[in-house]
C-alpha cells in the first residue's frame, strides 16, 4: 500500500492529477485500476489526489495499463522520483505544521502570488527583527525561544524566492493598519521594516500597494488571503486563507472567482505603487 505522508509537494499534486487524466483517457474507472494493483479503489483516489506518495512500481503498472508509450512512461517515472524528494522546507519539519508545509510548496511553484494583508507585513517582505517580534507576540504558551528562531530562519530562507532567476510575481495589498501599529519594542524595528519594503518594492517582480484609511471601506476587510496562480495547466488558481490554528485551501471555481474579484477591486481602490512609496517614506519620517 502507498505510504501516507504529512503534506504533498506541488509536483506530487500535478502528477496525481496527470495520472487521473491518463486513467480517464484510457476509459478506466478507479475500480478497474484498483484491480490491477490489487488495492482498494480508495487507494487509487488517494494516489490521484496526492494524499499518498506515488510508488514507482504502482505507477509503472498503471501507465502500462493506460497504454502510455515507453518513452513517455519513463519520463513520468523520472518526474515521480523527483517529486518524491523532500522539499528544502522539510528540514524545518519539527516546527512546520502540515497546513503550512503545503503553503511553502505552493509558494515555491507559483508564477504569481497576490496577497492581501490587513495585520502584518507579509512574511516574504519581513526583516528578521520584525518577524521575531511578530512571532513572540503571537506565541501563546507553546513556542520556545529556540522554536521562534527556527521559524525566523525558515521565513528568511523563503525570501530567496523573490530574487531567484525564475522568481514569481508578488503583488501585495497591505492595509494602512500594518504601518500604523508598531511592532517590536523599538521604533528602529519599524524603520528597518519600512526600509525593507522600499527596497523590495523596487524589485521588478514585486508590486506593493497600501489600502489607505482615507480610501474608505473595501471588500477585503474580513481577513487576509493569498491567491496562487501556476504555470502548469494541471493546477488551477488556488486561494489560501489562514486562521488562528490552521488554514483552508480553496480551488472551487466560484470561490476563487470571488476572491479574484475582491482582490481586483481592492487593487483599484488602493494607492498606486508610486503613491505607496511616498506613504512609506512619510510614515518612516514620523517614527
Amino acid at each position: 500500500m502507498s505510504e501516507p505522508r504529512s503534506a504533498p509537494t506541488v509536483g506530487q499534486v500535478v502528477l496525481g492529477r496527470r495520472l487521473q487524466d491518463l486513467r480517464e483517457r484510457a476509459g478506466l474507472k478507479r475500480e478497474e485500476a484498483a484491480k490491477l494493483l490489487r488495492v482498494a479503489p480508495a487507494t487509487i483516489r488517494r494516489m490521484e489526489t496526492a494524499e499518498v506518495t506515488l510508488k514507482i512500481p504502482y505507477v509503472q503498472v498503471l501507465l502500462r495499463a493506460y497504454g502510455i508509450a515507453e518513452a513517455e512512461a519513463e519520463a513520468f517515472v523520472e518526474l515521480t522520483e523527483e517529486a518524491n524528494k523532500p522539499g528544502w522546507w522539510q528540514r524545518f519539519h519539527d516546527i512546520l505544521p502540515d497546513w503550512f508545509s503545503m503553503y511553502v510548496s505552493l509558494e515555491g511553484a507559483a508564477a504569481l502570488l497576490r496577497a492581501y494583508e490587513p495585520h502584518f507585513v507579509p512574511g516574504l517582505l519581513q526583516t528578521e527583527d520584525y518577524a521575531r517580534s511578530v512571532m513572540r507576540a503571537g506565541a501563546v504558551g507553546q513556542a520556545r525561544p529556540d522554536d521562534i528562531e527556527r521559524h525566523v530562519a525558515l521565513r528568511m530562507e523563503r525570501q530567496s524566492l523573490l530574487t531567484r532567476p525564475d522568481a514569481p510575481r508578488f503583488w501585495v495589498i497591505m492595509d494602512e493598519t500594518v504601518l500604523r501599529r508598531p511592532v517590536g519594542d523599538s521604533p528602529e524595528i519599524m524603520r528597518e521594516q519600512i526600509d525593507r519594503l522600499l527596497e523590495t518594492s523596487a524589485l521588478p517582480n514585486v508590486t506593493l500597494q497600501i489600502a489607505e484609511f482615507s480610501s474608505g471601506h473595501h471588500p477585503g476587510t474580513y481577513g487576509p488571503f493569498v491567491i496562487f496562480r501556476f504555470a502548469v495547466p494541471e493546477l488551477p488558481d488556488m486561494v489560501y486563507s489562514e486562521y488562528l490554528t490552521g488554514a483552508v485551501y480553496l480551488d472551487a471555481r466560484p470561490e476563487v472567482a470571488t476572491h479574484l474579484e475582491v482582490m481586483d477591486r481592492m487593487a483599484a481602490q488602493a494607492a498606486t505603487a508610486p503613491r505607496t512609496k511616498e506613504i512609506l517614506r512619510d510614515v518612516r519620517k514620523e517614527l
